[in-house]
C-alpha cells in the first residue's frame, strides 16, 4: 500500500494514491502532501470519488456527487500551489451536509482555505417526525459500523460518509444534538460550536454550525480555518503542557433515562482520561449539582412553527397556547443558565454521554429522546463536542459528550487531541 510521498524526496509526485491509504490519512496530512508536491490534489480528489462510487450503493451517505466540479476545483488547487500559494487544507476533500450546504459560511471558509466538495451529504427526507437518520440518492443512510442500524441525524450523511472514509471532513449543524448523535453513533468527532459565533439561517437562535472528523488535528485545523482560532492544551499526561483538566461527570444530567450499558462505556472511556492525566473529576459545584431541568419541553417551545417540524406539529403550535409555553420555556432557560454557569465555575468541563441510548433500527427510535443530553446545551449555547468513548456489546459505538464554556471550543479542542493521545478514538470504519 502506498501513501503520497512514499519512497520519494520532497517534490517527488506519486501518478495514484491508493484509496486505502487515502482513507487512513488525516486531512491535515492530505493537505501537507499536496502541498509538498509529493501528491496533486487531482489524485486525493480521484481516490476520494473512487472510495465514494464503490461504498456509496451500500451507505448511501450522499445526495448528490459532484465528482466533475471536484476535479476542476482539485486541478485549480493544483494551480495554486505550483504557483507558490499556500493553502492550509489544499486539496483535502469535504462532504457538506445537504443540497445547499456550499451557500454556508464555514464550508465557503473552508473552500477558500483550499479544499474540494465532492458532494451533498444525506439529511432526513420529507414527511417524518424524526431526524435520526438520512436520505441519499439510494435510500436510507446505512450505519458503517451496523448497517442495519441509523447514523443518527440529521448530520447523517456527514457522520457516515466520514465514519467510512469518503472525506476527512464534512459539515453540519446541530439545532438539538443533529451533529453530536451522528458523530457518537458513528464513532467519530463530531464538534457544536458556540451558538451565535457562527451565523445560521435557524431564526430560533438553537441551530449552530459544527464539523465531523475522525482526527484531532483536523478539528485544530478546522478551527483556525472556519473560527480563526487556536487548539488549547489539556492534558498534563497525554501529551499536553498543562495538569488535568477539571470536569464533572454525569450520566444522565438528572433527567434521562440513560441505557446502563452507554453509561458505562463512556464512563469507562472517562476513567481512561482521568487515568491518562487528561482530566480530573471533582464534584460538582452550586446547590444544583449536575442535575438540570429537562429542557425538552422548552426546546420544543422555542424552535416554534416551521423549521424542521411537521404540518401536525405546526396546528398543536397553533391550538396551544404558545405565549405561556415560551414563558415557561424562558423560565427553564433561566433556570438551567443558572446551574450551568455555577457547574462550569468549579470545573472546566462537564461530562456526560452524548446519547442515552445506543443507534435505533431504521423504523424509527420509538419513544426515547436520543437528544435528551444534548438539546440543553442548544438551549444554553454551549459548545459541545462528541468524542467515540467504545463499542457497546453488540458492536455500536457510543460517545463522550464534553462541554465547556461559552467560546471555549479552543479548550474541547485540546482534550480532544489529549484524548486521542490517550488512545480514545476510534478508527475501523474508515481504515479500509
Amino acid at each position: 500500500m502506498r501513501r503520497p510521498g512514499a519512497g520519494g524526496g520532497r517534490g517527488r509526485m506519486e501518478p495514484v494514491m491508493d484509496e486505502e491509504a487515502y482513507a487512513g490519512l488525516s486531512a491535515v496530512a492530505l493537505a501537507a502532501a499536496v502541498t509538498r508536491r509529493e501528491t496533486a490534489a487531482a489524485e486525493v480528489a480521484a481516490a476520494a470519488l473512487g472510495r465514494i462510487a464503490r461504498l456509496e450503493p451500500s451507505l448511501r451517505a450522499f445526495r448528490e456527487v459532484w465528482a466533475d466540479e471536484a476535479r476542476a476545483r482539485a486541478a485549480e488547487v493544483d494551480r495554486r500551489v505550483a504557483a507558490g500559494e499556500r493553502l492550509p487544507l489544499a486539496g483535502v476533500p469535504i462532504g457538506v451536509k445537504g443540497t445547499a450546504g456550499l451557500r454556508a459560511g464555514p464550508a465557503r471558509r473552508l473552500l477558500a482555505a483550499g479544499c474540494v466538495a465532492v458532494g451533498a451529504t444525506s439529511v432526513p427526507g420529507p414527511g417524518t417526525r424524526w431526524q435520526t437518520w438520512g436520505l441519499g440518492a439510494g435510500g436510507r443512510t446505512a450505519n458503517p459500523w451496523r448497517p442495519d442500524r441509523s447514523p443518527g441525524g440529521s448530520s447523517a450523511g456527514s457522520a457516515a460518509a466520514v465514519a467510512a472514509g469518503m472525506v476527512p471532513v464534512a459539515t453540519g449543524t446541530d439545532g438539538a444534538g443533529s451533529v453530536r448523535i451522528p458523530a457518537a453513533w458513528c464513532g467519530v468527532l463530531g464538534l457544536k460550536t458556540t451558538n451565535g459565533r457562527l451565523p445560521t439561517a435557524d431564526r430560533s437562535g438553537l441551530a449552530a454550525p459544527g464539523v465531523l472528523v475522525r482526527h484531532a488535528a483536523d478539528l485544530a485545523a478546522w478551527l483556525e480555518c472556519v473560527l480563526g482560532v487556536r487548539a488549547g492544551n489539556a492534558g498534563g499526561g497525554a501529551g499536553g503542557t498543562g495538569g488535568p483538566v477539571t470536569a464533572v461527570w454525569s450520566p444522565d444530567l438528572g433527567y434521562a433515562e440513560s441505557e446502563a450499558e452507554v453509561v458505562r462505556v463512556v464512563r469507562e472511556a472517562v476513567d481512561r482520561l482521568a487515568a491518562a492525566g487528561v482530566v480530573r473529576l471533582v464534584p460538582p459545584a452550586g446547590e444544583a449539582g449536575a442535575v438540570l431541568l429537562d429542557p425538552g419541553p422548552a426546546w420544543l417551545a422555542l424552535r416554534g412553527p416551521g423549521g424542521e417540524r411537521t404540518r401536525a406539529d405546526m396546528r398543536a403550535d397553533m391550538r396551544a397556547d404558545t405565549r405561556a409555553d415560551r414563558a415557561r420555556a424562558e423560565r427553564t432557560r433561566a433556570e438551567n443558565d443558572g446551574r450551568l454557569d455555577a457547574l462550569l465555575a468549579g470545573a472546566r468541563l462537564l461530562l456526560t454521554p452524548a446519547t442515552p441510548n445506543r443507534p435505533h433500527g431504521h423504523d424509527g427510535p420509538g419513544e426515547r429522546y436520543s437528544t435528551a443530553l444534548t438539546w440543553a446545551f442548544n438551549l444554553s449555547g454551549h459548545p459541545a463536542v462528541s468524542v467515540p468513548a467504545g463499542l457497546t456489546g453488540d458492536g455500536c459505538p457510543a460517545g463522550l459528550q464534553i462541554v465547556a464554556a461559552r467560546g471555549a471550543e479552543p479548550l474541547l479542542a485540546g482534550v480532544v487531541r489529549a484524548a486521542e493521545d490517550a488512545g480514545l478514538v476510534v478508527r475501523e470504519p474508515g481504515e479500509g
